[in-house]
């Protein structure tokens, strides 16, 4: 048996097994788009956790978990007649192939960054009024940053060499500590929000997500802080009786066992 069929079996396995958990398990039944929403957030959040860790059998298992939010919106959307999942499938195929005329069109592209381009213009020929209108309202701020320079880069906004972005981040660096001598506090918040702004840029010209850099970051601290609770805790101490000096010896046997 081909590769194919045996994928299309088991997509129509799943789709089987929601409709009949949708008729007859008790939850299954309640739920809801907006009572979905929530869930379906944690399970993106945990995907993302696990492809961070590298770990490929929780980003197939979290994979499957979204996958079961996806069938279970388009089963609600197909009790009230407003879409089934073939919809959803034909959907985004459909906007796959407009969007990439340089594969099943006539137009030819250069690179990714010409790639880029031509999605944001045929997005404002389909009726979009501004290239920022697919940043979504919620997203964190860190990453909010990066998708609106991504987005605004697509269309040419941007500057040319990534060390122009560098002086860039210098100058609002300045900028913010002479609000921070001035002690302004309105004014501190928004150089620094510059700042960090400026920095998400710079990142982007690197080929560094931010996102994905500052949650290293986290967990890395995290680690190595519990590290040093474990170390405090061996000994019968409390880390609020601790000198910084004690606390850094474990800080730094915790970064010796990290590299």
């Amino acid at each position: 048996m081909n590769s194919r069929k045996i994928q299309l079996q088991a997509f129509d396995r799943l789709l089987t097994i929601m409709d009949e958990l949708r008729e007859q398990c008790p939850w299954d039944k309640k739920q809801t788009m907006d009572s979905l929403r929530h869930l379906t957030i944690e399970e993106t959040y945990e995907l993302a956790d696990a492809i961070l860790e590298n770990d490929l059998e929780d980003v197939k298992n979290e994979l499957g978990d979204l996958l079961l939010h996806i069938i279970f919106y388009a089963k609600i959307g197909s009790e009230t007649k407003a879409f089934d999942i073939a919809e959803v499938c034909e959907a985004i195929s459909e906007k796959l192939i407009h969007r990439h005329p340089h594969i099943y069109g006539d137009v030819s592209v250069e690179d990714e960054e010409e790639v880029k381009r031509n999605w944001e213009n045929i997005k404002l020929k389909e009726g979009k009024n501004s290239v920022l209108e697919g940043v979504p309202n919620g997203l964190p701020a860190l990453v909010k940053a990066n998708r609106i320079q991504d987005k605004v880069a697509g269309v040419g906004f941007d500057w040319e060499k990534p060390e122009q972005v560098w002086t860039k981040v210098q100058e609002e660096l300045a900028e913010f500590q002479t609000e921070v001598k001035a002690q302004d506090q309105k004014k501190m918040e928004a150089e620094f929000g510059d700042v960090l702004f400026s920095m998400v840029n710079y990142a982007r010209f690197l080929n560094i997500n931010p996102e994905n850099a500052l949650e290293r970051t986290n967990k890395k601290f995290i680690k190595r802080f519990q590290y040093l609770e474990s170390k405090a805790k061996a000994l019968n101490k409390s880390l609020d009786t601790m000198t910084l000096a004690e606390m850094d010896v474990f800080w730094e046997e915790a970064k010796e066992i990290d590299s």
